[in-house]
């Protein structure tokens, strides 16, 4: 598995998208966000089709740390059933990497 994950999760707005950020960053679950947008989603949801203008966060931190950003995320986004899905980050620069496991704090565990 891999040691490092992108994940990713969309608001409604701006504004969402930057409170989110700002608490997994700030709780030091994230090593960092980017807020892209507005992007146009197209979906099926609740058995309707739809399109609409969402805030896309790619947020970077650490696989052993995923469980409790996730929590964080579904606790503290506006919508009832949003995506929160990561990816494994397989190759990065060795110091971008330092980086991101520095800012990550441990796991609540520990």
């Amino acid at each position: 598995m891999a040691e490092y994950v992108q994940v990713s999760t969309a608001t409604e707005t701006r504004e969402q998208a930057v409170e989110l950020a700002r608490s997994v960053v700030t709780g030091r679950l994230a090593a960092g966000a980017q807020i892209v947008g507005p992007v146009v989603s197209v979906f099926w949801h609740e058995g309707q089709f739809g399109t609409g203008e969402e805030w896309q966060l790619l947020l970077k931190t650490r696989t052993d740390r995923y469980a409790e950003l996730e929590s964080r995320l579904l606790r503290d986004h506006p919508w009832k059933n949003p995506e929160v899905s990561a990816v494994p980050i397989t190759a990065g620069s060795e110091a971008y990497l330092r980086w991101v496991s520095a800012i990550v704090g441990p796991p609540e565990s520990e």
